[in-house]
Parts: structure tokens; sequence; C-alpha cells
């Protein structure tokens, strides 16, 4: 035989070889691959979904929903989406109803125009454990759950979720989120800074923080003057909130039933005033009907105290407001959970924030700014960005905690504070400093500003991903 012929053999085995070890490399990964959801529509990228073991020994399995990017997902980073709550689900909060590449109508599932995965790999988490599809065979895993447990088994997940995609580990990895993964976000961050210290597996080039808990106290305290600039209350009220309740340590106080009188009026008072038909987390905007009497006992803690404010209330003029009762009923399908290698362990139902995790709620009185600030310190390029519509965690809160942060860290101001555009229109405001830390408002936004305001959040999340300032004049 002649040596061009060898040559080619050579080739030849030499590249069966090559795909042999690149299928077993993957082999993990395929059996989590989604083939097609329930009334998908036709795509040109990949979806996987299924469980990641968190901590083997009381088997806590957390679920993912991982959605590869449009076009060219190789070139692309990866991003990790939590949804907060604490205890809402990233699958029906983020992927189906603000940023994902689907939402569903009826029996059916619509493209989003403004999905994320445009321009990254996303990759939405349900925790803590007891969420969504998440679950533990021991029923203690979901009593006395916090951060630092959350923060544990959240990195966790990442290490093992790299096992199954180890064609992402050196990829440029971001952490997105909004509401309390205002909690969630800086404290995995912060263990993945320290772990890269030891062994260096996290490629994370930046983190981005959407109306988020940082500083309980502060995000609190705005709220009195946000409903009354929006008149949802009256002046008399509004004097009466400002100096007879203090937020700062309301939750201690509520759950030791050390609440004042006077201020357990007030606050009856405001829930009256600001009405069960206005939604806390976008005033401007209709509500869902159906879901009215659900907001109303979510938003009031004194009528149900185990579910806090931060939970999912979607509404739009020009998008679906009853969104989330069409996820609930689409992701409580058999076929829909069979196609995500899905399964309910200990619940009988997929809720939008789970009934059976009891989360210490005393760890939303800790800080999280401050961790914010170690993560500047080491590097990492932080986003904070508010909707301007939510009176949950107002935008002027979030601005306070940042313009304190940059002072304290001794950043110079590199952006001053100015209007930025998608298209012709202004989609909000921006403050940059020090080239590292950034604040911006959504214009029009809810509390779940990728939901409202689509197209806005997408060319904010563009901007982010590129390190690259918010378009400024036309």
């Amino acid at each position: 035989m002649c040596s061009s012929s060898w040559k080619a053999m050579a080739i030849a085995v030499l590249l069966l070889q090559l795909c042999f070890f690149m299928e077993v490399e993957s082999s993990v990964a395929h059996s989590d691959k989604i083939v097609r959801l329930p009334g998908q529509p036709r795509v040109g990228f990949q979806q996987f979904s299924g469980y990641v073991t968190v901590d083997d020994k009381k088997h806590k399995a957390l679920f993912y929903y991982f959605v590869e990017a449009e076009i060219d997902p190789a070139s692309k980073p990866l991003v990790l989406w939590l949804n907060g709550g604490p205890g809402c689900s990233s699958l029906g909060v983020g992927a189906f109803s603000e940023n994902g590449p689907f939402r569903p109508n009826g029996e059916v599932l619509v493209i989003n125009d403004y999905s994320w995965n445009k321009e990254a790999n996303m990759l939405y988490l349900e925790t803590p454990i007891g969420v969504g599809f998440s679950y533990s065979t021991n029923s203690s895993s979901y009593v006395a759950v916090d951060d630092e447990t959350t923060a544990r088994d959240n990195l966790v997940f990442l290490q093992r979720w790299y096992n199954k995609f180890p064609n992402y580990r050196k990829r440029a990895l971001f952490i997105t989120g909004e509401s309390y993964a205002g909690h969630y976000i800086p404290q995995l961050a912060k263990l993945m800074v320290e772990f890269n210290k030891k062994k260096n597996l996290f490629n994370l080039k930046g983190i981005a923080l959407g109306n988020p808990v940082l500083e309980f106290a502060t995000d609190f305290n705005s709220r009195a003057e946000y409903f009354w600039s929006h008149g949802l209350i009256s002046d008399s009220t509004y004097k009466m909130f400002t100096s007879l309740c203090n937020y700062s340590r309301y939750v201690s106080e509520y759950y030791r039933d050390s609440l004042s009188p006077s201020c357990l009026r007030v606050m009856n008072q405001v829930s009256r005033e600001t009405s069960k038909f206005v939604d806390k987390y976008d005033v401007t905007l209709d509500v869902c009907i159906s879901s009215v009497l659900s907001q109303s006992m979510i938003i009031n803690p004194q009528v149900t105290p185990k579910i806090f404010w931060f939970t999912s209330q979607q509404v739009s003029e020009r998008i679906d407001v009853c969104v989330e009762d069409k996820i609930v009923n689409y992701l409580n399908r058999k076929d829909v959970q069979k196609a995500l290698h899905a399964r309910l362990v200990g619940v009988r139902r997929w809720d939008v924030c789970s009934n059976i995790l009891d989360y210490q709620l005393l760890n939303l009185e800790i800080p999280t700014i401050s961790i914010v600030g170690s993560l500047i310190k080491a590097g990492i390029p932080v986003l904070v960005y508010s909707g301007d519509q939510d009176s949950v965690i107002p935008l002027t809160g979030s601005r306070t905690l940042v313009g304190g942060l940059a002072k304290e860290l001794g950043l110079e101001t590199t952006i001053t504070y100015r209007v930025w555009f998608e298209g012709k229109q202004v989609g909000g405001w921006t403050l940059v400093y020090g080239n590292i830390l950034s604040f911006a408002t959504i214009r029009g936004a809810s509390h779940e500003a990728p939901f409202s305001q689509p197209e806005r959040s997408l060319r904010l999340f563009k901007s982010f991903l590129e390190g690259k300032p918010l378009p400024g004049v036309l």
C-alpha cells in the first residue's frame, strides 16, 4: 500500500478516536438534552435540563435548565441566572416569564424576541433545595435553610455542573439575578473567589444585580417616600409611616411579636391606601385579576409571614399580565415534566415559590453590600440595576447604597449621571464609578425588569457582558 494511503488511514483512525473521546466526555450532558418541549416552535439552539446532586448523604439535588446561545455558542459567555424569594423559581420566573427563549401561551410556547440567549449561554438554577423541581429525600433539608447553606450548595452545583459540561469550564462566567438574589449572588461569588485561591476553576467576569436586597434598612426605608411620591399613600399616612415605622429591624420585630402597635396600624393603613389591586412590584400597570388574592396575601406579611415580599407578580400593558398562571399550568403538565427530565418529590405540584421551604428570614437583615465591596476589591465588575416602577425595592435605596459603597472604596465617578438609550428612546439612567461599579435604571420596568421592559433589559445585558458603557447620546 502506498504511503499516501497509510497517511489517509492514520488520519481516519485519529478522527474516529477524537470523535469517540468527545462522545464519552459529553455523554452525561447528552443524557440531559431536551429533544423538544411540548408546544415548542422549532429553534436552532440546544437545550438541556436535569439534576445535579449537591449533597450525596442527604441526596439534595438542584434542578437546572440550560439554553445555549442562539448563534455560535462556543464564542459566547456562560451566564448563571438566579431568582429570589427566598424560595422562588428561576425556571418559572426567570426562564419562562423574563429572559428565557420561550413563554407559555395556552398549550404552546411562543418565542421571546428578547431572550438573553441571543447574547449568552443561559443557565437557570432552581435554588435552594425545595424550590420548584429541586428536592431532597431528607425532609430536614428544607428546615432552617439559610444564606450560608444556599451559597455552599450553589457552589457545589457549579463544580459538578462543569463535570457534565466540561467544555464550559474555561468559559467567561457572569452571574445575574434579581431581588433576594442580592443575597444569593454576592455570597456565591465570594465563595468562588475564595475557591479560586486554592484551585482556579471559575472564570468569573462580573455580577449583575436587579432590584436587589443589599441592605435591608436602606432598601425598605425608601419605600415610604416611593409610595408617597407616586401618589399611592396620603400625606398624613406618609408622615406617620416615616415617624412610627423603621424597617431596619422589621423582620425580627415582627417574628418576636415586638412590632409596635402604632407601626402595625400604619402598615394596615398603607395596605388599605395602596390597594390590593395595584401591584407593588410595578405600580403603574394593571394586574392579573385572577392573581390579586395571592398578591395581597404575599405583600402583607401579617397574613402570610412565611412568604415574604419578593415573589413573582408580573404585569405589563404590552405582554401577558397573567403569564404566571400559564407557567404554573404548563410546568405541571406530565408531558412537560417528562421532556424536562423533572420530577416532583415531596410535593404534589410545581409552584412558582416554594411552600415547603423554611428559610431563615432573619438573614434578610444581614447586609450584603459589604460583600459586594469585597468583590470589587478582588477585581470583579458589579452592575446594580433597578426597574424604576418597583416600590418593593425602590431605585432610590439601591442608588444610595451604590453611591455609598463607591465613596467607601474611594472610587472616582467615571460616568456622571446621565440618560442611556435603546433605539431612539431613553432606556433609563446610568452612573459609573471607577469603571468597575455601575448603577443603572430601566425606564418603565418593574421589579422583574426583563419581563416588563424586555428590549431595554436586553440592551443593558449586552452592554454588561461587553464591559461597555450604556449607549449615550443619539
